[in-house]
């Protein structure tokens, strides 16, 4: 079945974009923005309304496939493409993609994104963000015009089978991480909470009491508020490498002795956490990540490390899991490009012995989620994470609700 046309729209993301170095360099917050300069280019603001564009595929018969590029919330931070605007990019969508796909059969979306991945414009890749929403219109494309689910079409295509099972889901809590951490409890999300601690003075504590003791009320809240005495989440933290920028980024010792009082802490939950440094590049970040990997493990520290900061393309995910720099690596969706690249990723890091946690960012929206779950069913990663926002709920709704329509439809054969 032909694609007969490509239509773009102006969307909302939800979330936010955030210029995570004026935020690290003490931009503060006031209520729901931040009060700074900014200092990544392309922002004109600290905090400003994050943005997507919809792209719809209108197949001979008639359907409507679709998918949104996207880009994270700190876009143009830790080797990342820049800042995402709708304005900007939709014209170089309809120049260098639309001619590509109009009239081509949606009968292989390796092939269609294969060649979508290929584009150059004066010498680079499309940006990170049109690869993610074009590859999603077309892997829904291809399952339309075949009279699949998109988890369908990638278990046939990769030769994978399809999780009779939900993903365990990942929910982020923003800067309410005690309000929000109530919400991810009663609704027994298995892998939480996030937390956003991205300052050492404020959130992490300049001698890490302040993450330590919201470890510890953590884990009482979740005893005191669970109702199945069986409920047991794993809690999975982003620090955002502060914990690197408060002892040194490369004293593996110091930062594995902070490790430990975490993992008493967290006890009898277990603990991941996620960036404990930012190098500031590629290589330094992968050989700090190894290093640190190596000194907890000759410990016998029972803490996964998360990698994210510059393990962002699917090169990246590879080079950090064959040098085992961190247990698990984040699969950031929208940093990958295509989802395509997302499904390659988790395949990698499974058969390579990397916990894969196909990730992604509060500043996306319901479809890349939904697409995101697909993806995830048919590769069945660690986890995955409940998106866009912030707010717990909404996140978590769309990939739930997303994961049981699939079993329930493949359940009833349809």
């Amino acid at each position: 079945m032909k694609i007969v046309d490509l239509i773009c729209a102006k969307g909302r993301t939800g979330f936010f974009f955030d210029d995570q170095r004026a935020i690290k360099k003490g931009a503060k917050a006031d209520g729901s923005a931040y009060i700074g300069d900014p200092v990544t280019p392309g922002f004109t603001a600290v905090r400003q309304a994050g943005e997507s564009i919809s792209v719809m595929l209108v197949l001979e018969d008639g359907q409507i496939a679709h998918g949104d590029c996207a880009a994270v919330q700190y876009s143009g931070a830790g080797g990342r493409d820049p800042l995402f605007l709708a304005e900007d990019f939709i014209p170089v969508i309809e120049e260098h993609i639309k001619p590509m796909l109009v009239g081509r059969q949606a009968d292989s979306f390796r092939q269609l994104t294969k060649e979508m991945e290929a584009i150059t414009v004066d010498g680079k890749r499309l940006h990170t963000a049109i690869r993610y929403g074009v590859s999603q219109a077309i892997l829904d494309a291809v399952a339309k015009a075949n009279h699949k689910l998109m988890c369908e079409v990638v278990a046939d295509e990769y030769g994978l089978t399809v999780s009779d099972k939900l993903i365990p889901i990942f929910t982020q809590s923003g800067d309410s991480r005690y309000d929000n951490a109530d919400k991810m409890i009663m609704k027994g999300a298995e892998v939480m909470p996030h937390a956003l601690i991205n300052n050492v003075k404020t959130k992490l504590g300049e001698h890490g009491e302040l993450l330590r003791d919201y470890v510890a009320w953590l884990r009482d809240r979740i005893i005191q508020l669970r109702v199945d005495k069986n409920y047991s989440p794993v809690m999975h933290i982003d620090v955002y490498g502060t914990i690197g920028a408060w002892l040194g980024h490369d004293n593996y010792t110091a930062m594995a002795d902070y490790l430990a009082t975490l993992e008493e802490a967290a006890k009898p939950f277990h603990l991941r956490i996620e960036g404990p440094m930012d190098a500031e590049e590629r290589e330094q970040q992968m050989i700090d990540m190894r290093e640190l990997r190596k000194e907890i493990d000759r410990r016998g520290i029972q803490v996964e490390l998360v990698a994210d900061e510059w393990c962002n393309t699917l090169e990246d995910v590879i080079y950090f899991t064959d040098n085992k720099a961190g247990h698990m690596a984040q699969i950031k969706t929208p940093d990958l490009g295509g989802i395509n690249n997302t499904i390659e990723a988790v395949i990698y890091c499974k058969e390579h012995g990397m916990g894969a946690y196909q990730g992604g960012t509060c500043n996306e929206t319901n479809r890349s989620a939904e697409c995101c779950v697909h993806c995830a069913m048919a590769t069945q990663p660690v986890q995955i994470l409940a998106k866009p926002g912030m707010g717990v709920d909404e996140g978590y709704m769309i990939v739930y609700n997303e994961m049981q329509r699939i079993l329930a439809l493949r359940k009833a054969g349809r």
